[in-house]
């Protein structure tokens, strides 16, 4: 069959689709089947309207990360921006100083005396692991501190050297931020070249 007859071939059956009596189900069958495609597309671009404007009626603590973002830059570290950092950073201290209780009283209950020498060996690293993970808690701790001093400072979301922000994606990311993320990587840049 040449290429010809094959485009008539295929262009046949919709002519006769649309000419044919039975065809008014079928056109209201395929409304139907494309009505729940679109609507959907609709609703979807309906929901990235939504959280642009949403932002400005509720409290920042109740903000979810995409209403954050979708504040325009002229926002940037207004009061809502300043809550909903600061809700984020008592929400992460909460809970390091509730896993700081929860590993003093496991080293308290697990301190039996284990005669074989082995299984001493393992409860042992044990406790050195989970002490070591507090110990890394507990240095961010101090910087969970530090952040809500610079948050009552004014300061919270600006680089330390160079005073540009630091941008929401990169707080998100990591609350307790003092570097915009430039400014980072050229403090590891000098700390790889100089040791």
């Amino acid at each position: 069959m040449s290429k010809p007859a094959a485009k008539a071939a295929a262009a046949a059956p919709a002519k006769i689709d649309k000419t044919a009596d039975a065809s008014a189900p079928k056109t209201a069958e395929k409304a139907v089947e494309k009505a729940p495609a679109s609507a959907p597309v609709k609703a979807a671009k309906a929901e990235s309207k939504a959280p642009s404007g949403a932002w400005k009626t509720k409290p920042g603590r109740e903000l979810s990360e995409a209403e954050l973002l979708a504040m325009p830059e002229s926002e940037y570290m207004n009061e809502k921006q300043i809550d909903f950092f600061r809700a984020r950073l008592e929400q992460q201290k909460a809970d390091l100083l509730n896993n700081a209780e929860d590993t003093t009283e496991h080293l308290r209950e697990d301190t039996s005396i284990v005669p074989d020498p082995a299984d001493r060996a393992t409860i042992e690293e044990e406790h050195a692991l989970e002490l070591r993970t507090r110990d890394r808690e507990r240095k961010l701790l101090k910087k969970i501190s530090q952040s809500i001093t610079r948050l009552d400072t004014g300061e919270y979301g600006y680089c330390d050297e160079t005073g540009e922000p630091i941008g929401l994606p990169r707080l998100l990311a990591r609350p307790t931020a003092t570097l915009s993320l430039e400014a980072q990587q050229r403090r590891e840049m000098k700390q790889k070249m100089f040791g």
